[in-house]
């Protein structure tokens, strides 16, 4: 699968950046291209000018709302970011249209902070403008909660998140959550945990990406997981998680057992990393109240077994049984064992329910179905 980024506002943008830094390194690793463009694009040129790997050109970097605030940014002013949007949105559009790439591209992913005034203001436009015009492609939305302190400190953080929730939710093909509080380090910096942040937000898509890209034989999975796969999965609210865990140098080198205790074994480290993807959920909520899930298996090929594929299938079922489950498997030649969720079309977040009742701008209840009873 391919995609197209676009990082609004200062935290899309280091977010835009980080999916740029992947897909160098699928194609320095791999020999594949997964993000076939990243645009950044913000209204305060000093974020711009901090990114390290999206081209700095102003196709790629684009400032937008010069007149209206000289390149400063909104001060989590969204309805400020939202005008200069609505005026300015076809500059962004169209940055997309004219790189080389761009309809190889299976998606378009737009990327920001709720909080911040350029991001939410402008996403919920540039997600609009986007499905006008790429009729073709899928078109999700990435959005990322704000820290715990940075609701405490600013009611207009509440506000600005439940909007961009709200209207993005309206406009896209799905959106991708993602709650910063709930991957915070209490002994870094608070630069130190963005940075981590970022790079835990970027990782569940490498493998995703890959899979269906992969054009090594020896690297091509039985089940194989596409594109097709996940633009069925992906629709509404949706959660990701990673989980992955370093096989044990024996294993490595010696040939799989035979004995039927150690061959349950070696099938129970599958499902334990599928319990740590689960466990690092991007938000914290309940697989079974979503109506799609998917499931990615990633290791060298003599650790993929039909007993584990089997067992992941069963335990994926168990924790998400009103789901329809689409799974894949990816043999590649590390000495790792990696798995990759994703629970969509859920209902009743509760962070999505807590930022709607504080926010001070009650626009009724959170969009999708109704709960549950």
């Amino acid at each position: 699968m391919k995609i197209l980024t676009v990082g609004i506002g200062a935290c899309g943008g280091r977010i835009a950046d980080e999916f740029d830094r992947l897909n160098r390194r699928a194609r320095s690793t791999r020999g594949m291209e997964i993000v076939v463009g990243s645009i950044a694009v913000d209204t305060d040129a000093a974020a711009l000018s901090e990114l390290r790997y999206i081209k700095s050109d102003y196709k790629r970097r684009i400032l937008l709302g010069i007149q209206e605030n000289k390149g400063l940014g909104n001060v989590a002013a969204n309805t400020i970011g939202a005008e200069i949007f609505k005026k300015e949105a076809e500059k962004v559009v169209d940055a997309l249209r004219l790189m080389k790439r761009y309809q190889e591209a299976d998606a378009i992913l737009v990327i920001a902070s709720g909080a911040g005034g350029t991001g939410s203001g402008g996403m919920p436009i540039i997600l609009q403008s986007m499905k006008k015009r790429y009729v073709d492609k899928a078109v999700y939305g990435l959005i990322v909660f704000p820290f715990d302190h940075e609701i405490e400190g600013e009611e207009r953080f509440i506000a600005n998140t439940a909007s961009c929730l709200k209207s993005s939710y309206a406009v896209s093909d799905g959106v991708f959550l993602f709650d910063n509080q709930k991957h915070i380090q209490q002994d870094s910096t608070l630069m130190r945990n963005m940075e981590r942040i970022n790079q835990l937000i970027v990782e569940p898509f490498y493998n995703l990406l890959c899979a269906g890209e992969e054009k090594n034989r020896k690297h091509i999975g039985s089940k194989l997981m596409d594109a097709g796969d996940v633009i069925q999965t992906v629709k509404g609210w949706t959660v990701m998680g990673h989980g992955e865990s370093a096989l044990p140098f024996s294993r490595r080198f010696l040939p799989r057992s035979l004995d039927f205790d150690k061959k349950s074994r070696e099938t129970d480290i599958g499902v334990k990393v599928m319990e740590e993807a689960i466990s690092r959920l991007s938000v914290r909520c309940s697989p079974s109240d979503g109506d799609t899930a998917l499931y990615l298996l990633a290791a060298p090929v003599k650790e993929i077994s039909m007993d584990m594929l089997k067992t992941l299938g069963d335990y994926m079922k168990s924790i998400a049984s009103d789901s329809v489950i689409r799974s894949g498997d990816y043999p590649i030649s590390r000495n790792l064992i990696s798995v990759d969720v994703i629970f969509s079309q859920l209902e009743g977040i509760d962070k999505i329910r807590e930022i709607y009742e504080a926010s001070v701008d009650d626009a009724g209840k959170e969009p999708g179905k109704p709960a549950k009873k």
